[in-house]
């Protein structure tokens, strides 16, 4: 078995007038989240293999947290994380099935319906993923990314 573990960025400031969504920092509260979700990673031992990670403000200062409490990881920024649909996150954790515990960070509706789709099946049957929540599928070791192969063995949020 391998494990998928998906991370949905802390809360972010709204944006101020002329700043893209992609420039977005973390909030007070989403610094304290990210600091949550770090601590709970930590303790639970889950330190990935590599993690994928959109190049997105939000996403890198909630990964920065996780860096600091695990340790130095394999990150590698992806551009086709933000906005992406189910279909290309599935194609994005299919490419790294190599690695044995792959972190992905990314940005919801995607992840929530990824969520689903591994382990349901279905993408529209999601029911939320909130800031800085954490969903840990199981996978067979070496199989393709398809529809309902997962099974969802955590899912945990601050």
């Amino acid at each position: 078995m391998r494990e998928l573990i998906l991370l949905r960025h802390a809360h972010a400031e709204p944006a101020v007038p002329g700043q893209a969504d992609f420039d977005r920092p973390l909030s007070a509260e989403g610094l304290a989240e990210a600091e949550a979700v770090a601590a709970w990673m930590r303790d639970k031992a889950l330190v990935p293999d590599r993690v994928l990670c959109s190049p997105a403000r939000r996403t890198r200062e909630t990964l920065d947290a996780v860096v600091e409490a695990v340790g130095n990881l394999d990150k590698r920024l992806d551009a086709a994380i933000y906005e992406a649909t189910p279909g290309t996150l599935a194609g994005l954790v299919d490419a790294h099935r190599d690695a044995e515990r792959l972190l992905l960070v990314g940005h919801n509706p995607g992840l929530e319906r990824l969520v689903a789709l591994l382990s349901s099946g279905q993408s529209g049957d999601y029911r939320g993923m909130p800031p800085a929540a954490v969903a840990v599928l199981s996978l067979p070791a070496e199989a393709e990314i398809e529809p309902g192969i997962a099974t969802l063995s955590t899912f945990w949020w601050p």
